[in-house]
């Protein structure tokens, strides 16, 4: 039981970390440019020179992380099943 327990706290300490993470700083740093926003590569002479333009992050060098990611589409479903029909006027009255 103490092990259960001490696995239960583990896995919500490193979820609550993560979700603060993703709430505090959404974007992360892309990694297949590793935030330059455009690949590296070196010349003949060895030194490093740019390279072309990073298509994942599309040059920012910042990528939107998993959590925040999923958060937003959870709330973009859940603002699109929630939404209220606009009540009718005070003067639109069905005569019948």
């Amino acid at each position: 039981m103490t092990l259960f327990l001490l696995a239960s706290a583990c896995l919500l300490i490193i979820t609550l970390g993560y979700a603060s993470l993703c709430a505090g700083s959404p974007f992360g740093t892309c990694r297949k440019c590793r935030g330059f926003g455009f690949a590296m590569k070196t010349d003949r002479k060895g030194r490093p020179k740019r390279g072309k333009h990073c298509r994942r992050c599309n040059g920012h060098g910042k990528r939107i992380r998993l959590g925040r990611h999923l958060f937003n589409a959870w709330q973009r479903i859940y603002r699109a099943g929630t939404d209220t029909p606009a009540k009718p006027g005070p003067n639109t009255t069905s005569k019948g």
